[in-house]
């Protein structure tokens, strides 16, 4: 931990969140296969790339954004069949977790999320001084809902979880709504384009669920930071109240109308999450091959246990032929490396380097 005399206690014991590895300076320049923050290896929409062509946007930079992201609330409403007041727009589901955090979760009662999950829950939770229990997963990393038949500020989840990739059914998720009716009850669900069913439409039968999405991973948009809720207009209202006491003008005009454009297309949404996740079953029966565990996924990655190798080693020696991956130093899931799925040249360029490794 750092010791910073100018630092206010807190940000001297603040244990920050550590994202995938980005290739920078001279290895930038290097081919790098990049398959360790679950990003889309498609370029996205057209329609959004379209946006960015219209030379109206440069005079449009001297002029602050609509603050209610009006357009864009819209159009995600008219997606899901809602109503605009049921939408929330910022900078990444990152931020609109954290403003969800603060508008929820800080109470007595600790919140709930599963031991292994998305990394930022328990940064959060440090940030703004709320406390957090974790319930165990069971031997296959699914959830056990035992654990949350208890008193909580909330509860959150990825759904489907990372780094694991498992999907909790909606009757589920129903069930952990109905233990905690006084509390908020958010599914991320930044993966679930990839498979599974999505907890939207239970939003008009539970005030107490909120839904976070994102356009970073199945939009292609990752680089654009555009994220979403949607919920009850109370629980909106609550976020809305969050931001304006923090940045009134969080999302930017030309995030705005790319974000529009991006979320009108679905057909191209729909085609290349078909693509990744055709390409995801072909890698996890070629892994399978070379005798890897493979925990099933619903998302874009595949958490797999190398054989006769750590994890660890493997992960080092796909670095250095390039090609990035993800290892996680957590108990649990250190003998595993999580993979994004990404084009199937990538991927065969991925199979062959873990032959070489395993064979070598």
């Amino acid at each position: 931990m750092s010791n910073n005399p100018f630092w206010s206690p807190e940000l001297n014991q603040l244990k920050a969140y550590v994202p995938g590895e980005q290739p920078i300076g001279k290895e930038a320049a290097s081919p790098v296969i990049k398959l360790n923050a679950n990003e889309n290896p498609y370029p996205p929409s057209p329609r959004a790339r379209a946006v960015l062509a219209d030379k109206s946007l440069i005079d449009s930079l001297r002029l602050y954004p609509d603050p209610q992201a009006s357009t864009l609330c819209k159009t995600i409403a008219n997606r899901y069949q809602l109503k605009s007041e049921q939408v929330f727009v910022g900078n990444g589901s990152d931020e609109v977790l954290a403003h969800s955090f603060y508008s929820f979760f800080k109470r007595p009662e600790p919140l709930l999320f599963p031991e292994i999950g998305y990394g930022f829950y328990p940064i959060y939770c440090q940030l703004y001084q709320i406390s957090h229990h974790s319930p165990a997963l069971r031997e296959d990393f699914t959830i056990d809902l035992a654990g949350y038949a208890r008193p909580a500020a909330g509860v959150i989840l990825a759904n489907p979880n990372a780094p694991t990739g498992k999907y909790l059914a909606l009757e589920k998720i129903v069930q952990l709504l109905q233990m905690h009716p006084d509390r908020v009850v958010i599914i991320d669900e930044a993966y679930i384009d990839f498979g599974g069913e999505s907890a939207i439409r239970l939003i008009p039968d539970y005030p107490n669920l909120l839904v976070i999405r994102t356009l970073s991973k199945s939009s292609g948009l990752a680089g654009l930071r555009l994220g979403y809720a949607l919920g009850q207009a109370h629980l909106i209202e609550g976020l809305e109240r969050t931001k304006n006491a923090f940045n009134p003008f969080p999302v930017d005009g030309i995030a705005q109308r790319v974000a529009t454009e991006a979320i009108a297309d679905q057909a191209w949404l729909e085609t290349h999450c078909a693509k990744i996740i055709a390409t995801r079953e072909r890698v996890c029966r070629q892994l399978a091959t070379l005798r890897f565990t493979i925990e099933p996924s619903l998302t874009n990655f595949v958490l797999a246990k190398p054989p006769e190798i750590s994890a660890q080693a493997l992960y080092l020696a796909l670095r250095q032929r390039n090609i990035l991956v993800r290892y996680f130093q957590q108990p649990r899931i250190d003998d595993y490396v999580r993979i994004t799925i990404g084009t199937d040249t990538e991927m065969d360029d991925f199979l062959r380097a873990c032959k070489d490794i395993l064979t070598g």
